[in-house]
């Protein structure tokens, strides 16, 4: 387990490494760049405003000495500096970090829980009502875009019925204590979360569905019914426990789309999170920012994939036999 960890660690290393540098080369062959950008939010700048703009931020110094530069920085933990926000980027990453991960996290998990519990309700009545349900909700889930997913909310459920926040993360005006502003975070939540899942609850349910189906046709199953087991003991502690794999897989690889997902849920609810700034630093065209904001995404996947082996290795042991 230690040596198949360390190995992943190290290849997570190499990613991040190859992931800064691309990002880091995209946005250097964009036309523009930062003395370009200041220069038009104050109406113009003289050449040699210009050219001291560039010498201040390094960018007259050759392409591989800039990446050079921003890779040691990086290694110190030093994302660069907003010229936009005029603070470090890692304190506005730090800021909204929180808000992302409470988002994505919630979403993760409802959509897990609620598809594994569908997908085993209609593997277990393959032709019934549920899984004709299933069925239809995995293809509407998957074909809505979460942003459109996120107006319809909205107008149901904030216009016509004001019953959930229509922006935001807080109300300024809730006075209490902690449990009265958990509350309100939480009233806040549950549209961007039920926006971002519908898509990846579609996928789970499906996925589990077809892999219990799969799991209750094999041969242990029918021996493990043969021996008197009750229904319950074979569905839940024999054939799902084989049956999670695909879909803990599954997950581990969409992480990434539900953190690339989430940049549009946080921007049409106006989310406080890595999603608002993302948006907001790409339209002042603020590169330090969206640098840091590309590489500190990248290390969430990272993250995420690895807790992804270790879930799989604990759920399925013959996982950890192979490595």
């Amino acid at each position: 387990m230690i040596r198949a960890i360390s190995i992943r660690a190290l290849y997570a290393i190499v990613l991040l490494i190859a992931v800064l540098v691309l990002n880091f080369s995209m946005l250097h062959l964009a036309p523009g760049d930062v003395a370009d950008t200041i220069a038009q939010a104050s109406g113009g700048a003289d050449p040699e405003v210009m050219d001291q703009i560039r010498r201040d931020y390094g960018l007259d110094q050759p392409f591989l000495t800039q990446l050079g530069s921003y890779i040691v920085k990086v290694a110190k933990f030093d994302l660069g500096y907003s010229f936009f926000y005029n603070r470090p980027v890692t304190d506005l990453i730090l800021e909204r970090l929180p808000a992302t991960l409470l988002l994505v996290i919630s979403a993760q998990l409802l959509a897990l829980i609620v598809g594994v519990v569908l997908g085993v309700i209609s593997a277990r009545n393959p032709n019934g009502l549920t899984s004709h349900f299933v069925t239809g909700l995995a293809l509407f889930g998957y074909s809505a875009p979460v942003f459109w997913t996120g107006i319809l909310l909205l107008i149901a459920f904030s216009l016509n019925l004001p019953i959930f926040p229509s922006s935001g993360m807080r109300d300024v005006t809730i006075e209490g204590g902690f449990f009265a502003h958990t509350v309100d975070v939480l009233h806040h939540l549950v549209l961007p979360v039920i926006a971002l899942c519908s898509v990846y609850l579609a996928l789970y349910s499906r996925l589990c569905r077809s892999s219990m189906l799969e799991v209750l046709g094999s041969d242990y199953v029918r021996t493990a019914k043969a021996k008197g087991l009750s229904e319950g003991q074979v569905v839940y502690k024999h054939a799902l426990k084989n049956a999670l794999s695909p879909v803990i897989t599954l997950a581990g690889l969409q992480f990434s789309a539900v953190i690339s997902g989430a940049v549009l849920v946080e921007a049409v609810f106006s989310w406080p999170g890595l999603g608002t700034l993302a948006f907001q630093s790409i339209i002042a065209r603020d590169t330090p920012t969206i640098l840091g904001i590309l590489f500190f995404s990248a290390i969430v996947v990272v993250i995420g994939n690895l807790i992804t082996d270790l879930v799989l290795r604990m759920i399925d042991p013959r996982v950890g036999g192979k490595a």
